[in-house]
């Protein structure tokens, strides 16, 4: 039986102990774990956290948890700038890591966590749970079915409104420490879906901005703003491809939201992320009388929502895409195959968006490499 490890209990550790709780009810074959020890910034902190999460042991050191021998696998979600040390610590004491994107602020701690898994022969994978949606995959076996011909243009945007008010309180994500914004924060996720779907990004073109240049601190004064909300991006893939990205976390409205548009030589395919459960699919090979956009609906015929839900049309939701790539980690971690981004891989992200942020720093295009 696996023992994990959870290092972080925000928003994303929430969404880790969700998803090791419920691995082994939705996917029996996924195997049973053991919730061994959890870490937080304090003891008192941690041991409230580990009763809601169901963690046998916590600790005020993330230390102590990489350290435990009953400890198999670690859930690292801590905020980014941490993950250089702790995950290379987790590796060198010979745990598999489950690492929330990005990798880290800088692609040389990034290229020293991908070298530090390469030595270590442990797992090590990265949060990237929109590759794991129904939908998702359903369109990957559209593309390799060629139901839209050859593919010339995709576009793709993410855009959320957390920090759409000038007035919100300036906080962690503002500092340059936490990366370059948007474009690290948020681009890791449409680039993981290019990734998946349609291969490398070779050059990319990129321009940045910031919505509002300071913002009000906890103490009443203001702090300039060091992150940029808003990054657009022309990309050219290694397929040849035309693509464009754009994201934003200033935009009203907008709540998880991750458009992604395909068009092809026989038709294009639309999804949008805050209508996770459909997509909309056109073909030149209907009548011209009856073409137009149909909506597919995500029901059990598309794996692996029938281990959820045995009715179409019910849907499915973020945390439920965690479980799935629980699912993944495991089968990974039992030599089987799996969809994940491994360290490797997710290095290839990074470096895509470090290009971006040395295109936007240079006014030119840029290699990715």
């Amino acid at each position: 039986m696996v023992g994990v490890g959870l290092v972080g209990t925000g928003f994303m550790g929430k969404c880790h102990a969700i998803a090791w709780n419920a691995v082994g009810t939705v996917f029996p074959e996924a195997g049973k774990v053991r919730l061994v020890h959890l870490g937080e910034a304090n003891e008192e902190f941690a041991r409230r956290r580990a009763a809601e999460f169901g963690f046998a042991k916590a600790s005020g050191d993330w230390r102590a948890v990489i350290d435990d021998p009953e400890v198999d696998v670690v859930s690292l979600t801590t905020p980014n700038q941490f993950h250089p040390e702790m995950a290379i610590a987790a590796l060198k004491a010979g745990k598999h890591l489950w690492c929330e994107k990005p990798m880290a602020p800088a692609f040389a701690d990034a290229e020293a966590m991908a070298a530090s898994a390469r030595r270590s022969g442990k797992v090590a994978v990265l949060g990237y749970n929109y590759i794991q949606s129904p939908a998702i995959r359903h369109i990957g076996k559209l593309l390799d079915e060629q139901a839209i011909g050859e593919v010339n243009h995709v576009r793709i945007e993410m855009d959320e409104d957390f920090m759409a008010d000038p007035e919100a309180l300036f906080f962690w994500k503002h500092e340059a420490s936490s990366g370059y914004g948007a474009l690290d924060d948020f681009a890791v996720h449409p680039l993981s879906l290019i990734s998946v779907l349609f291969g490398r990004v070779a050059r990319v073109m990129c321009d940045m901005a910031k919505p509002y240049k300071d913002r009000v601190t906890a103490d009443g004064g203001r702090r300039a703003v060091e992150t940029y909300d808003i990054a657009s991006v022309l990309m050219r893939l290694e397929s040849g491809i035309a693509a464009t990205l754009a994201v934003n976390r200033s935009a009203w409205g907008r709540k998880g939201r991750i458009a992604l548009q395909i068009f092809g030589s026989k038709g294009s395919i639309l999804f949008d992320q805050e209508r996770a459960n459909e997509l909309q699919l056109y073909v030149t090979s209907d009548r011209p009388t009856e073409q137009g956009y149909r909506t597919i609906l995500i029901g059990p015929q598309h794996d692996p929502y029938g281990a959820f839900v045995p009715a179409p049309g019910h849907g499915l939701g973020f945390n439920d895409l965690k479980i799935i790539e629980c699912r993944e980690l495991l089968a990974r971690l039992a030599g089987r195959p799996s969809r994940m981004v491994d360290f490797t891989e997710g290095l290839e992200i990074e470096r895509t968006v470090h290009a971006m942020a040395r295109s936007f720093e240079q006014q030119k295009w840029i290699e990715v490499r």
